[in-house]
């Protein structure tokens, strides 16, 4: 067996390379990548990764810098795994934050971070559905809090508790998008967070079935492996409303702080802006009308 076969971040990058695009230009236009979430306006669907505990990983003020360059950017940022002082110094830096809550064993924690959320001006809050569990399959441990795996009904408590919409992060079946739309969740992200689980389908191969079942009720995030606005194209194309940069972040933030990261998002978007001038698609909704070929 190869080095690495059943990794799920490669098993994804190349199912994404595996996806062609066909040049339209004729009675093409300069493109409008905006579009609107919850309301409010963006410059484009790209935005930066639900990432988490950056300062311990990373460096003492690392998260701040994100923030910061995300803000800068105009794009949307989320963050994860975050305690209150972090969340409200997130915001101080004037994007537009969505929250990703871990699925604590001790609900009332749930609750409390979504009620600071909200009277923070939180534009909405994600619930981690796949950090349930360990690697051997037991409860997961994360900075001394127990997770535990949640119910439908619980998750539709969760969804009725508060009017800031409510997405699921961790989705990659068509089970548990029938179960999260059953619970009133008003988004979802496909995503294996980062290979937690080997040989996982690729967010991209299930989403146009996903994408059907949801049938643009709510809107559809997608992550893992999403690099490039080109990247970004293929996500929309195939049913996604937007996508989610993480890790060339982190690289980014090393080489120049807060300015490697909104100059990246910015790169994104212009190859975003590139890819649908080059197809003929004027806005996002071009996009999902545009038919990608695959090789494998």
């Amino acid at each position: 067996m190869a080095e690495n076969a059943g990794n799920s971040n490669i098993i994804t990058r190349k199912y994404l390379d595996s996806l062609l695009i066909q040049t339209r230009y004729m009675n093409a236009d300069y493109p409008d990548p905006s579009f609107e979430l919850y309301g409010k306006e963006f410059p484009s669907p790209i935005m930066m990764a639900a990432l988490s505990h950056l300062d311990h990983f990373m460096f003492e003020g690392a998260a701040k810098e994100f923030a910061q360059g995300a803000a800068d950017s105009g794009l949307l940022t989320w963050y994860g795994m975050a305690d209150e002082e972090e969340i409200e110094m997130i915001l101080s830096c004037g994007g537009t934050l969505i929250e990703v809550i871990k699925p604590y064993a001790d609900r009332d924690i749930i609750y409390r971070k979504i009620e600071h959320a909200k009277e923070n001006g939180v534009l909405a809050v994600g619930i981690d559905i796949d950090h349930a569990f360990s690697p051997d399959g037991g409860p997961d441990e994360v900075s001394g809090y127990t997770m535990a795996p949640l119910t439908t009904g619980e998750l539709t408590d969760i969804c009725n508790s508060t009017d800031l919409p409510v997405i699921v992060k961790g989705v990659l079946s068509l089970y548990d998008t029938e179960e999260v739309l059953k619970a009133g969740a008003r988004g979802i992200v496909l995503s294996h967070h980062n290979n937690r689980i080997e040989y996982a389908v690729p967010p991209l191969k299930i989403l146009p079935e996903i994408a059907k079942e949801i049938d643009n009720t709510i809107p559809i995030f997608v992550d893992c492996e999403i690099k490039t606005g080109m990247d970004a194209f293929k996500a929309i194309a195939l049913g996604a409303d937007a996508v989610c940069i993480g890790r060339p972040l982190m690289t980014a933030i090393k080489d120049n702080g807060a300015q490697g990261v909104c100059d990246y998002l910015k790169k994104a978007e212009a190859e975003l802006k590139k890819t649908m001038a080059f197809t003929g698609c004027k806005s996002i909704a071009d996009i999902k009308n545009y038919k990608l070929i695959t090789t494998i």
